[in-house]
């Protein structure tokens, strides 16, 4: 069975002081989150139709497409 003293860990008074610094760089690197972004992008938006095709009602843009399509 694993005990306290079979860690490797040495205590922070035992550590030079590099050893110290590089263990809380790795701790607050550890901590970090990413920000959230703070631009707002616009939604893009289907283009509706404007003007006459869109007054079509489904029997009209049926007869316009026959008549397009040379039928």
């Amino acid at each position: 069975m694993t005990t306290i003293e079979d860690l490797s860990q040495h205590s922070i008074s035992e550590m030079s002081t590099d050893e110290q610094l590089e263990l809380l760089r790795q701790i607050r690197l550890s901590r970090r989150t990413p920000k959230a972004s703070s631009i707002k992008r616009a939604k893009t938006r289907a283009k509706k139709a404007k003007g006459p095709i869109a007054k079509l009602d489904p029997e009209m843009a049926r007869k316009l497409l026959e008549i397009i399509e040379g039928g």
